[in-house]
């Protein structure tokens, strides 16, 4: 009884220990599907089946006679075994060996590495995403993305392990990481956290320089002030200022080292000096000032005609002055009688312009005058100048000086006649002398001498000027003819018998 015992004791344990097997994959990475199979290798029709990791007892579904893991994980790895109960007339329950299952890396932990960790702003940066896939797996496809902080970088998922940041600012500062994750997305992992510190680059050099066509700024056109940095990186704020108020008269901020303000329509009041500001976070840095000259127009001239006296006359000096309100130097002048140049003159430095006239009887007619700085031509309005003749003080000169000349010549003439009497008499001789009022008497040796001397006609005198017009010098002619007829007690002179004839030449005063 006690043999019977112990046989059937044996032949229990034998087939607890022996008839059961867990069937598991030889090799496992990550993401796998497995499945493990509990078998009996004895023909045993299983009633009943547990699964066990770690002597705990995995949850499997009614029904179900083998235990699935969907994608495993390293965590998965460990030991298993597995339970068994058989149908038949004896409920016996079996178990497996415990078989040891490895779950193996599909690529280890990305690892992110940047070409510079503290770049200067505006230069380029290299992010890479370092991993490797498994040699027997080497066929499976990754994919990559990069963060900073929480926020996605590009635009989605990347074959590419790098990503190039083609210019970083000091916003750009942060937290750097990146993932690798199978196409199936099965498994995705993720790298440590990275620092990037940007520098900023402050400020300098700052110029303003104004761009207008032609290099001048012409009221009315468009005006560009250009504020540029030599050095300087980030967002750069650049504002303009005049100089002469310190008010801000525009100001903008962005990515570059230049910026312009337009002034689309340019006033006089816009002319002066200026200078720009910029600042990139550090102290602000400001321009020399720069001048800014508006050119205007000349407007219209105004002539005035300014002469001694109210009624100008001939030899008058009168002064032609031509002037505009408002224009930028230099300025060009000219003066025009009856469309006819007659002076033109620079004023270098604005203003008016004029000069001089000595007038004479053709300069009676109309004036007018001319302005251009190059900007183009203005004309005043004509002004009307009549001239009369000489006044009654230049008249009564030149009268007085032909008179003066003329008395001359009749004194010379008197004392003359005076001696040739006077010795006539000496001798005993006669003669008789008569003479027109106011006509010149004629050279003694010149008259006719006679005891018995019969009444002559009366000269008349006549004066002409030879050169009419000529103000300078006046030549009077005096002229004296003969008795009429003959007579036998009448002795002629032989050595003159036509009329005598006296010049005399008073200067102009």
């Amino acid at each position: 009884m006690l043999l019977w015992t112990l046989l059937v004791f044996f032949g229990l344990f034998s087939d607890w220990v022996d008839g059961l097997t867990l069937l598991v994959p030889s090799s496992v990475f990550e993401g796998d599907s497995i499945r493990l199979t509990c078998q009996d290798e004895k023909g045993c029709k299983i009633k009943t089946v547990s699964y066990y990791k770690d002597e705990k007892e995995l949850f499997l579904p009614n029904g179900v006679s083998s235990f699935l893991i969907q994608s495993a994980v390293l965590s998965d790895s460990g030991k298993y075994y597995c339970t068994a109960t058989c149908k038949g007339f004896r409920q016996k329950k079996k178990s497996s060996e415990r078989v040891n299952l490895t779950v193996q890396d599909l690529f280890p932990h990305p690892v992110l590495t940047v070409s510079s960790y503290q770049p200067t702003e505006g230069s380029p940066v290299t992010l890479t995403c370092e991993t490797q896939l498994s040699p027997q797996r080497s066929d499976v496809q990754l994919q990559f993305h990069f963060f900073r902080d929480s926020q996605s970088l590009g635009s989605s998922w990347s074959s590419s392990p790098e990503l190039q940041m083609p210019a970083m600012w000091r916003e750009d500062s942060g937290s750097y990481w990146c993932q690798a994750d199978t196409l199936s997305h099965r498994i995705r992992k993720q790298s440590l956290q990275s620092q990037i510190l940007v520098q900023r680059v402050p400020v300098s050099n700052v110029s303003l320089e104004t761009l207008a066509p032609g290099g001048q700024v012409f009221e009315g056109g468009k005006l560009v002030l250009l504020c540029s940095v030599a050095e300087g990186t980030g967002n750069i704020s650049f504002s303009w200022h005049r100089e002469s108020t310190g008010t801000s008269i525009g100001k903008k901020t962005q990515h570059s080292l230049s910026a312009e303000l337009e002034i689309p329509a340019v006033q006089e009041s816009d002319a002066g000096e200026y200078h720009c500001r910029a600042d990139n976070g550090h102290d602000p840095v400001q321009s020399k000032a720069v001048n800014v000259l508006v050119r205007l127009p000349v407007s219209h001239p105004v002539l005035i005609i300014r002469a001694p006296r109210t009624q100008a006359v001939v030899g008058d000096m009168v002064e032609l002055y031509c002037e505009v309100l408002r224009g930028s130097p230099p300025i060009l002048y000219q003066f025009y009688h009856e469309d006819i140049t007659l002076w033109n003159i620079s004023a270098p430095s604005g203003g008016g312009a004029s000069f001089n006239l000595s007038l004479t009887a053709e300069h009676s007619g109309n004036y007018s005058c001319e302005a251009d700085n190059g900007l183009g031509v203005q004309h005043s309005e004509t002004v009307k100048l009549s001239i009369s003749g000489p006044d009654g003080y230049r008249k009564n000169l030149v009268i007085t000086k032909v008179l003066g000349g003329l008395l001359g010549v009749l004194g010379f003439t008197g004392v003359a006649l005076l001696c040739y009497c006077w010795s006539h008499k000496v001798s005993g001789g006669s003669f008789a002398i008569t003479a027109p009022r106011g006509a010149a008497s004629p050279n003694p040796q010149e008259f006719t001498h006679s005891n018995s001397l019969p009444a002559t006609e009366e000269l008349q005198p006549i004066y002409v000027n030879v050169i009419p017009g000529d103000m300078d010098v006046v030549y009077s002619q005096i002229c004296s003819s003969q008795p009429p007829g003959g007579s036998a007690n009448t002795r002629t002179s032989s050595e003159n018998k036509d009329f005598q004839v006296i010049y005399s030449s008073v200067k102009k005063a």
